[in-house]
């Protein structure tokens, strides 16, 4: 049995073992004395004999050296499973009985590791530089760095899968700037050292996962359940390779888009299947879920307070915890959104979490962190109706055993793929001030530039978000309201998208199908088995439409992918603004008007800078009309050239979102202006009211009844000083007279969008028939 790693030559070596049973001494006896070892004596790693060791005055080459047992390989995978635990064993530390056994009848489930060496000098000076000096400490020290070592080298025989962190809080509470932040904190508050040092050691202990490679098997085996019948797993093996070779040097945390529970179980299966180390999962304590919850913080995942605001002691501890991973190259992972997308489409960033990496970073120059934008993207997701019934008022269910165990049933039925891609990974530290911010005008700067990286991952995440064909049918048929199409009717539909996808070579995953009329039918029978597609089968042929009260579940899939379509949608409606205001100046009227939708849009989706955004409008313009600068601008030569592109995407993408602002600026022209506004109770008013609106034809889109985005709305009144309350009458007369312009500027831009409907109307009744 040959140890896993080298051992250099010494005239002097001890071998630090272990070794917790007679069998696993005699195996690393035998190993120190194979032919060709140098002398070595061997001591336990917790022998009382190690410090006089340690004192005696030589300097020996200490090789710390353990076994590392093995599960028995089954389909080609040496993974722990159910059967270990219902036999009450744990295959990589096996009885004592199991060992003997193992030793003499299956010796290929066990190897002798040795972790890299040090000089007794070596160590002695590298505690010393953490300002240590008593004996013990040495010896507390020593056994630290073998463990640590050992657990390294073991990583070459079981995969760096099972990389888990070993003695974490004593490892952070024993360095020097952990003790020098607290008296700096204790000195801040006015509180003994004792005090702080116990509360912040207390915080500790309810943060760290203390992870086994055990729990990380039987985690994912109790996990898998939640997807693993339901999606079948997409990546690409490129951008995982990229990541792993970036890996070996800097920290990764990944920052995936969230549409559903399963999010982090999906990740995590792309991961496990490239060898990456198991995520420390940053989770919210409302879904520390008795009897999961042990479970998971063994397996990593880390649960923490959903409101610490004013607990700087807290905050501490997130901070040295968060840079003691990162500094140990251990990989993180949350959802930067703040919860689930209930629209479908990526949510503003919260960089709450990156402000606790920034200053780990900003304290240790050798910290190399790097955010990986993650998109995860469905075919199929079961959880959508009741995000659609959230959307519309309906209570969101509160996490428990009943809920976990409705969700499980939920997702025995096939869904499809689920599909995993990463966007270039973004260098944390060159975004960053170089030091901590130490005034107000520092903090300002830090604050913008953590804003400016979770913009920048956003934007990132959207471009990895490939199209899958239900957004696009969802897109599709959410602009036919009046009518349900046939199966040559809806390939007729499709096809000018497909061309236009494919002539701006926009990421996808398996669209060719809707060109394909029998898997275009059999995606049509899938949304029709979800009760987002209505089929009438009782005619001549089968005739598809949106299921009357589930256009909110037909947008989610639709919004996926909408962001690809923004920027094209308002060339179309600036080009109606232009054909209706017939004036002399048509580029610089076109302009002005994508400006105000960019920033009526602003909240709702991830803009770039506006020459860049310039440029990208002219772009889609020349796909449009390569002759667009010769043009007259006519509202009949627009209304001409617009239907001859094929398909009109203004309404389609924009609609919802700009007439759920029509209804919250409605809303707020009849508000008192002499008090500010109750926000429960104002979204209450509108979902009342949009649903007037919509039976009266003043609103055209279903989807626009939400309440996400009706909240999204009331930020982009709250931006424009339109929620506060005035004092005194001119206040009130100018804070009226605002709130009535912002509702004439949406009432003008919905009109434009009525306009693209009737355009798209008059082509499809031409078309289509």
């Amino acid at each position: 049995m040959q140890a896993q790693g080298g051992v250099p030559k010494a005239s002097s070596r001890l071998i630090l073992s272990t070794a917790d049973t007679p069998v696993e001494r005699e195996l690393i006896e035998r190993w120190a004395a194979e032919p060709g070892s140098d002398p070595s004596d061997v001591i336990e790693l917790r022998s009382p004999l190690l410090a006089e060791r340690l004192q005696s005055g030589d300097d020996p080459l200490l090789v710390p050296v353990g076994i590392s047992w093995l599960p028995k390989e089954r389909d080609g995978k040496r993974e722990a499973g159910w059967r270990d635990l219902l036999a009450l064993r744990d295959p990589r530390r096996p009885h004592r009985l199991a060992q003997g056994l193992i030793a003499g009848w299956d010796a290929d489930r066990y190897r002798v590791v040795a972790g890299e060496p040090a000089r007794l000098s070596e160590l002695r000076h590298r505690f010393q530089e953490r300002g240590g000096s008593d004996s013990a400490g040495l010896t507390a020290f020593v056994v630290r760095q073998a463990t640590l070592a050992l657990e390294r080298a073991e990583r070459a025989v079981i995969g760096d899968r099972y990389k888990v962190p070993r003695l974490v809080i004593e490892e952070i509470v024993t360095s020097a700037r952990y003790r020098r932040r607290l008296s700096e904190l204790a000195e801040e508050l006015g509180m003994p050292v004792e005090q702080v040092d116990a509360q912040a050691t207390e915080a500790l202990q309810e943060l760290v996962a203390v992870q086994s490679r055990l729990a990380v098997d039987m985690f994912g085996t109790a996990m898998r359940p939640l997807h693993a019948r339901a999606w079948v797993v997409r990546t690409e093996s490129a951008e995982l390779d990229r990541l792993r070779e970036l890996n070996r040097r800097s920290a990764l945390i990944f920052l995936p888009s969230h549409r559903s529970y399963a999010d982090t179980l999906v990740l995590a299966e792309a991961l496990h299947g490239h060898d990456f180390p198991r995520n420390h999962v940053v989770a919210g304590n409302n879904l520390a879920l008795w009897p999961l919850a042990p479970l998971a913080r063994r397996a990593g995942v880390v649960f923490i307070r959903r409101s610490f605001r004013d607990d700087e002691i807290y905050k501490l501890a997130i901070q040295e915890y968060f840079g003691y991973l990162v500094a140990k190259r251990f990989n993180l992972e949350w959802f930067f959104e703040g919860g689930r997308s209930r629209t479908g489409k990526l949510r503003p960033p919260r960089f709450g979490l990156l402000t606790y990496v920034a200053a780990a970073l900003q304290a240790d120059p050798a910290i190399d962190v790097h955010l990986v934008p993650v998109s995860i993207t469905y075919e199929h997701l079961q959880e959508v109706s009741s995000m659609a019934a959230e959307q519309r008022g309906v209570a969101k269910q509160r996490e428990g055993l009943g809920w976990l165990a409705r969700y499980v049933r939920d997702q025995r039925r096939s869904a499809g793929d689920a599909v995993v891609r990463f966007g270039p990974p973004v260098d944390m530290r060159a975004r960053l001030p170089e030091h901590p911010p130490e005034s107000p005008q520092d903090a300002a700067a830090q604050r913008l530039a953590l804003n400016k990286l979770a913009f920048e991952v956003a934007v990132e995440i959207n471009r990895a978000t490939p199209m899958l064909p239900q957004s696009l049918l969802a897109l599709a048929l959410l602009g036919v309201r009046d009518r349900a199409l046939n199966l040559q009717q809806v390939g007729r539909l499709l096809a000018p998208v497909l061309d236009y996808v494919e002539s701006r070579s926009l990421p996808e995953s398996g669209i060719a199908a809707l060109r394909r009329p029998w898997q275009l039918a059999a995606m049509l029978n899938t949304l029709e088995r979800d009760n987002v597609v209505t089929v009438y089968r009782d005619g001549d042929e089968p005739v598809y439409s949106i299921t009357p009260g589930q256009h909110l579940v037909a947008a989610f899939y639709r919004n996926n992918s909408i962001h690809w379509f923004v920027n094209r949608a308002i060339v179309e409606l600036a080009m109606i603004e232009v054909a209706e205001q017939d004036g002399d100046r048509p580029l610089a009227t076109a302009w002005a008007e994508a400006l105000r939708l960019r920033d009526l849009l602003k909240h709702e989706f991830f803009f770039p800078e506006k020459e860049v955004f310039r440029r990208e409008l002219i772009d889609e313009l020349e796909l449009i009309d390569p002759s667009w600068e010769e043009r007259s601008g006519s509202v009949a030569d627009v209304r001409a050239l617009l239907a001859a592109s094929g398909f009109l995407f203004a309404h389609r993408v924009l609609r919802s979102f700009l007439e759920a602002e029509l209804v919250v600026a409605e809303r707020l022209v009849v508000q008192p202006v002499d008090r500010p506004i109750d926000e429960k109770a104002f979204l209450a008013e509108c979902a009342g009211s949009g649903q007037q609106m919509l039976l009266q034809a003043r609103v055209h889109s279903a989807e626009a009844l939400s309440g996400e985005l009706f909240g999204s709305a009331l930020r982009l009144a709250e931006g424009r000083q339109l929620l506060v309350a005035a004092e005194g009458p001119a206040a009130e007369q100018e804070l009226a007279a605002r709130r009535k312009e912002f509702a004439v500027q949406l009432r003008h831009v919905t009109e434009r969008i009525r306009l693209a409907a009737e355009i798209d109307a008059e082509w499809s009744r031409l078309e289509l028939t």
